[in-house]
């Protein structure tokens, strides 16, 4: 066995070595850190400061919906080659007063079907506050095309929310992000000739 000094005090590698190998046949066992069970049982879980609790938010005076354009996946090369991305969702409250209320934070795939409702009930946003959705570069479902809808509103007026998501990603020795901005969808008529 061979011993190397570290601050002062000698340690058998071989030891040392037996205590890495071990560590690393024993912590995949212990299952995923605390904070990624709590984010898979609750979405807002990293969010949580930036809600009002217990804050009543039915009545809405203001109300609005808008439509956010994600990639959870995206083509490069010939096509074939797929790229997976984090996608993180940030719905910003952009009123100094006034809470926001969101409704519905849905997820869909590229061809319009729901993966995943992020709200069980509607929650306050406080002033200024932020609520994030994560997407793992390892959850595919939503597709080249996916989208959220956020559903939102206030008991009277305000800013309207800035909703934005980025999405990263890495690929042979490159990195990807993109930014994409919401869209609030409005219904649009035709016009009376």
């Amino acid at each position: 066995a061979r011993a190397v000094r570290v601050a002062d005090e000698e340690v058998d590698t071989t030891m040392l070595n037996r205590r890495i190998l071990l560590a690393a046949l024993v912590l995949p066992l212990l299952g995923p850190p605390a904070f990624a069970q709590t984010v898979a049982s609750d979405p807002l879980a990293a969010s949580r400061a930036a809600l009002i609790e217990g804050a009543a938010v039915e009545a809405r005076a203001v109300v609005g919906e808008t439509y956010v354009p994600i990639h959870s996946s995206i083509r490069a090369g010939d096509g074939r080659t797929r790229i997976d991305l984090a996608v993180t969702l940030s719905i910003h409250n952009a009123s100094e007063t006034r809470p926001l209320a969101l409704t519905r934070i849905d997820y869909f795939d590229g061809a319009g079907r729901l993966v995943q409702r992020y709200l069980a009930k509607p929650v306050a946003v406080r002033p200024f506050g932020t609520v994030e959705v994560f997407v793992a570069k390892h959850d595919v479902r939503g597709g080249t095309g996916a989208n959220f809808v956020v559903g939102w509103g206030a008991d009277g007026e305000i800013a309207e929310p800035v909703i934005e998501a980025v999405m990263i990603g890495d690929f042979a020795n490159q990195s990807y992000s993109f930014v994409s901005l919401g869209r609030r969808i409005e219904t649009l008529a035709p016009q009376a000739r």
